[in-house]
């Protein structure tokens, strides 16, 4: 049969090859069966989806790139290919390729290769193989886990299905999930004690799919191309160098049930992948009400998808009762408005008050006007509020102490709790960077070393660039407070009453909405930022890397993102002076608290940045993976690709399937985002009681958008392991203490409860005259040079100085911030000290590993014991 060699360099050979030459053979030329257009090349009728054309060695890795049709190439000419923007890199790319492939092969990797065309280009695919021999060196070095024996008997994760199991209540949260993943006792693979590991005599299973992965992407990552000095290292350099476009391993095969399945029947458990059963009992949207099935993610995903989707349904199944307390309040507040004494005095004031002019053209108001407004502030400002602020505040705290519990039974449960001591080996990336070695101190085993101080200037250098970074966030923030001053001043001038009598409304909302897009842009530019800067710094684990990464990023997005409500909250209307002594900031006047007051502003501002980046994300995370694959598909595959008789392609090869999907882009993104939602519903939880609903709503469709994306949307991701959640643990941590403090100023200093409680106290218990006590009179001299009386919201006498009642409020107010934080702290280091880090079942299993562990090792040293006496004397023997 004719077939046709394509060399990487493009240029075609015609050549007679025997119809069963074998595929393993030198990457100096990549064969393929004669092409037309419409079918694949490479694809072998009787090759399994996931194992090579000879049907039993099984595909461990893909390693993809693009190129153009040779003939193509011939038709521009050597002139028009040089004068191309990518024409100078071509050879070099072919020259690193094919030395990356050659060391592969060296290192002992099967590889198989097939071409894939479409109208435009080729699409070169090098399934990878590591063998037997390849596993169990790298397994050792790797220090994987493998099983030793079954543990019988798997408790329960949820403690609302044993607590119902126990009180005989059916649970409808619960669902049995098929092929649930068995538990093992576990240790350390060494290949001299291959015979004491379970499956040992089956090597083809022995090893797990995603251990098979992880040490795929080990060598991948540890490979070089060129000079390691250089950092011409590891196959993620040259996917960023777009030698490779894709490197990737495969999914279990289709998530969608066969097409002659109705939707009604369900396909049994034993003829499921894992991945079709992951979509159909995790995935699906119907599943919003059940039980995440960990194990399975875990088994799937590996360890670290796994605990994100853990936490993430934790707190999910907390801010529950967060959510129902917050609307609880809320509706008190809705009935409390209607009685609200000084609400019916300030609507029914017709021109009683009139009010001094908020900016300089601005004209003469009345309160009576701000009416709705006023109202709509006690929605959240009253009593209830107080209330809910300390139970927030402990309720963050429990959630942080049973999450530590959730997490210890989670990281013992899949051998992860020594993971970041012992087990952890250094980023491939900096193994190959790294410029001398030393002892590590712990395994003992001699490591690639960076020495700290080198790292430390780094680090500090680093730190520069993020001051400037926050130092630009903050000429935003005051560039949006300019925006405010300005729009209001102009719309004020309009001459329309209606938009008139709404200037500083309209000017708050619109400031919102432009401080909502600067900060979605400047995430996109520090994010780039800071991945340069990680990378730099020289951190030595992936852990320790994600990390500091993290740290930099969360330090910004907090700047960016909290910059504007903190702002609102307390400062804003704070240095404003009084009628005549009006404070400026570059030549124009302090912006001011609006006619509602201040809180109400807060509010629309947390609604419209917490609940607008929501929608945001949300519509972004359903519509641009969809957008993503479709084009990308446009690009890749020709219009006849697919048949009538298989109009999804599912008779295509599985790794062009998965080529098709987008390429996994880490976690970090979708911590970020429910982070910073924990601070929104913690920090500023006084100013909006709604904020959990909104959040548990927003979480329920969260978990399926990126279940959806994990199973459907995105190329299969390398495992990897971890102890946690990482350093999102201690920034919760640090969110919550600065919630206690901020909800503590909030209700002192922007909140009218402290004011209306000193009233009540001194004055009138029913608040009569409450609105007149507020409001100061503006100065002589302000009269006389206007012709008009005016009121103003301060506690000054007419001369502007402070009254008696403001040095008295002011005491109050920092009295009150003493005592709610000591209260808070101390009942939430009494919750620390009475919730044990660790489950005692945990802690009791732990014990018992150790025991016996112990034992085993005696048992060992004593049997070596006996029988090196008994050798020595039959050596003696003659």
């Amino acid at each position: 049969m004719q077939r046709r060699k394509i060399k990487e360099d493009g240029s075609l050979i015609r050549d007679e090859q025997n119809e069963n030459e074998n595929n393993y053979g030198s990457l100096s030329t990549i064969e393929i069966p004669q092409l037309n257009e419409h079918k694949s090349c490479g694809r072998s009728v009787h090759s399994t989806p996931n194992f090579f054309s000879d049907g039993n060695t099984r595909i461990d890795f893909i390693l993809a790139w693009e190129s153009d049709y040779p003939d193509l190439e011939e038709q521009m000419g050597k002139h028009e290919i040089q004068s191309h923007k990518r024409g100078k890199s071509l050879e070099m790319h072919r020259v690193w390729r094919r030395t990356f492939l050659n060391k592969l092969q060296k290192a002992g990797l099967r590889m198989e290769t097939h071409v894939a065309q479409n109208p435009k280009k080729l699409v070169y695919f090098v399934l990878l193989n590591a063998p037997w021999s390849v596993l169990c060196y790298y397994a050792e070095d790797l220090r994987l886990r493998v099983p030793l024996q079954a543990v019988p008997n798997q408790a329960v994760l949820n403690w609302s299905h044993r607590l119902l199991i126990k009180l005989g209540i059916p649970n409808i949260l619960y669902e049995e999930v098929p092929d649930l993943p068995l538990d093992y006792y576990t240790c350390r693979f060494k290949s001299n004690k291959l015979p004491w590991f379970l499956g040992s005599n089956h090597h083809d299973t022995f090893f797990s799919s995603t251990q098979r992965h992880r040490i795929l992407y080990e060598i991948l990552a540890t490979t070089s191309y060129g000079d390691p000095k250089e950092g011409h290292v590891g196959v993620e350099r040259l996917l960023s160098e777009e030698v490779f476009t894709a490197a990737f391993p495969l999914h279990d095969g289709p998530f969608k049930m066969p097409s002659e399945k109705l939707p009604s029947e369900k396909l049994p458990s034993n003829e499921m992948n894992q991945r079709q059963i992951l979509f159909h009992y995790w995935a699906q949207w119907s599943k919003w009400k059940k039980y995440q099935p960990l194990d399975h993610i875990r088994r799937y995903f590996g360890e670290k998808i796994a605990l994100y989707f853990a936490w993430l349904g934790f707190y999910t199944g907390w801010l529950f009762p967060a959510a129902i307390v917050g609307t609880l309040v809320f509706v008190i507040g809705i009935f409390m408005m209607f009685d609200d004494i000084p609400a019916e005095e300030i609507c029914n004031s017709g021109g009683k008050y009139q009010m001094c002019p908020l900016c300089k053209s601005c004209p003469y108001w009345n309160i009576s006007t701000i009416c709705p407004m006023f109202k709509a502030g006690r929605l959240f400002d009253h009593g209830g509020t107080v209330f809910f602020s300390i139970f927030m505040s402990l309720w963050a705290v429990t959630f942080l102490e049973y999450w530590k519990r959730m997490n210890a039974t989670l990281t013992y449960r899949w051998d992860c709790s020594e993971f970041e001591d012992i087990e952890e080996r250094p980023r491939p990336q900096f193994t190959a960077m790294a410029p001398m070695t030393t002892k590590n101190p712990v395994t003992g085993e001699e490591e690639p070393y960076f020495p700290r101080q080198n790292r430390f200037n780094r680090i500090v250098a680093g730190s520069m660039v993020i001051v400037i970074m926050i130092a630009v966030v903050v000429m935003f923030l005051i560039s949006i407070i300019l925006y405010r001053a300005i729009i209001a001043v102009v719309v004020s001038r309009s001459g329309n009453f209606l938009v008139v009598a709404s200037a500083s409304r309209i000017a708050s909302i619109t400031g919102s909405v432009v401080n909502l897009i600067f900060i979605l842009i400047l995430s996109r530019i520090y994010l780039a930022l800071a991945h340069f800067l990680t990378k730099w710094e020289m951190h030595r684990t992936q852990t320790m890397y994600e990390d500091a990464f993290t740290f930099k990023v969360f330090v910004f997005e907090f700047v960016n993102f909290y910059s504007s409500p903190i702002y609102i909250a307390f400062f804003k209307g704070r240095f404003v002076g009084y009628p005549g002594h009006y404070k400026k900031l570059l030549g124009i006047r302090n912006e001011d608290c609006g006619p509602g007051g201040c809180l109400i502003e807060l509010a629309q501002e947390l609604l419209v940045i917490m609940v607008g980046k929501q929608i945001i994300n949300n519509v972004q995370e359903i519509l641009i993976p969809k957008v993503k694959s479709w084009w990308h598909r446009r690009n890749l595959l020709s219009k006849n690709r697919w048949s009538k008789e298989d109009p999804e392609g599912l008779m295509n090869p599985r790794w062009e399937r998965d080529y098709e999907l987008l390429p996994y882009e880490g976690l970090f993104a979708e911590y970020l985002e429910m982070v910073l939602q924990f601070g929104f519903i913690t920090i500023f939880v006084a100013a909006c009681p709604l904020a959990p609903l909104f959040a548990l709503l927003n979480n329920w469709v969260e978990i399926r958008l990126d279940a959806q994306k994990f199973v459907c949307e995105y190329r299969r991701p390398v495992v990897e392991r971890a102890q946690g959640i990482g350093i999102w643990f201690n920034i919760l941590e640090v969110i919550t203490h600065l919630a206690v403090i901020s909800n503590a100023f909030l209700i002192a200093f922007t909140c009218d409860f402290l004011p209306r409680l000193y009233y009540q106290y001194t004055r009138d218990s029913n608040l009569q005259g409450y609105v007149d006590f507020t409001l100061a009179y503006a100065p002589k001299s302000f009269v006389l040079e206007n012709n008009a009386t005016c009121r103003y919201r301060a506690y000054r006498e007419q001369s502007g100085k402070y009254s008696l009642v403001y040095w008295n409020l002011l005491a109050i107010r920092l009295g009150f911030i003493i005592v709610f934080e000591h209260v808070v702290f101390f009942i939430a280091r009494l919750i620390d000290m009475m919730v044990p880090d660790i489950p005692e079942t945990v802690a009791i299993k732990v014990k018992r590993e150790q025991y016996l562990a112990k034992q085993a090792l005696a048992e060992n040293k004593a049997l070596v014991e006996a029988i090196e006496p008994t050798s020595m004397a039959q050596q003696q023997d003659p």
